[in-house]
């Protein structure tokens, strides 16, 4: 197979774990399935040249499969400063363009979510910027699986956000 069908299958993937992922009903079985899902989408975005969204998201999934067990102020810590590591690096040393910041400052919204929030409503209020902001960056390195990703996730969230309403609407009536 070459590497566009990889591209494809990969960003395929990602959509479908990531669309399971916004529905889960607690915190730790959201990043279990969503660590798939960023897998999947640094697989894409490497094989696709677009560095920052590979590491990005490379970094995310490990960092939900950490937060599973750990969420306490170190890890974050630790995984806010690998992100601007490889941020600085991707930047001073490689030179990379400045969209770049785009996809780091998604990568650190997403990661105080993940690992301080332990409610599910709470993680998918917080992730409305950092999908807009993966959005942004996934248009301008050319990503149709990336855009799709993100404006999937974002329909997700607000479906999502919009049913729970009502649903505690229709319980404290």
């Amino acid at each position: 197979m070459n590497i566009d069908v990889w591209i494809y299958i990969l960003g395929g993937l990602a959509l479908v774990t990531n669309f399971i992922a916004y529905r889960a009903a607690s915190a730790n079985r959201y990043r279990i399935i969503a660590a798939f899902a960023l897998g999947f989408l640094s697989a894409h975005f490497f094989l696709q040249g677009a560095l920052a969204g590979g590491i990005a998201l490379g970094i995310g999934s490990i960092r939900n499969i950490v937060s599973l067990r750990y969420t306490q102020k170190p890890v974050l810590y630790i995984f806010v400063l690998i992100n601007i590591g490889f941020c600085l690096w991707e930047w001073l040393v490689l030179q990379s363009s400045a969209i770049l910041f785009i996809a780091y400052a998604s990568a650190l919204i997403f990661t105080v979510g993940t690992i301080v929030l332990q409610s599910a409503t709470r993680i998918r209020q917080w992730f409305i910027l950092a999908e807009s902001l993966g959005l942004i960056y996934a248009a301008l390195v050319g990503s149709v699986f990336g855009v799709l990703f993100n404006i999937s996730n974002l329909t997700s969230i607000v479906v999502t956000l919009w049913r729970d309403h009502q649903k505690a609407k229709l319980n404290h009536g």
